[in-house]
């Protein structure tokens, strides 16, 4: 996949593919691996912070490893679509720890949910006492997830 925007340029887009792979990479070896010295990196990579093209640095943490094996997708229909409501479910779903994302959908339903649990009792209580309660959800449907193919890895930039 290629993209293209009028503010970076080749430079740019190898070091946000390279720090797309690791994030960790020390500011040496970043210059190396794109072909420029240490100063133009660092200035590009500054630039490229403070224009918001990177968003942060994070820890990726294994969630299997801590137990929460338990994914599920739930379609969540609303029972008014008008902004105040949706500024309301926004606000209180950004509060619940067990949702992963939240995504408003064009569609049959609202908004699609990723929810991520130790099993399939805690989501059903997930489900009953926090979901089902936030405001204006009128229905929900949920699948889960037998196997993940392809999780959080990092889109290809180049």
């Amino acid at each position: 996949m290629s993209f293209e925007h009028p503010d970076l340029d080749a430079f740019d887009w190898r070091i946000l593919t390279v720090l797309a792979a690791d994030g960790r990479i020390s500011l040496t070896d970043l210059a190396r691996d794109i072909g420029l010295t240490k100063t133009p990196t660092q200035a590009r990579l500054k630039r490229l912070e403070a224009n918001g093209f990177i968003a942060g640095y994070h820890a990726r943490i294994d969630p299997i490893r801590l137990g929460l094996d338990h994914v599920a997708f739930v379609e969540v229909r609303l029972d008014d679509t008008r902004e105040a409501a949706l500024r309301a479910f926004n606000e209180a779903v950004g509060r619940l720890p067990q949702i992963e994302e939240v995504h408003m959908i064009a569609g049959n339903f609202d908004y699609l949910m990723k929810v991520r649990t130790r099993s399939m009792t805690e989501y059903r209580t997930v489900l009953a006492e926090k979901i089902s309660t936030l405001p204006h959800v009128a229905s929900t449907s949920t699948y889960v997830a037998m196997q993940s193919v392809k999780d959080g890895g990092a889109q290809e930039l180049t």
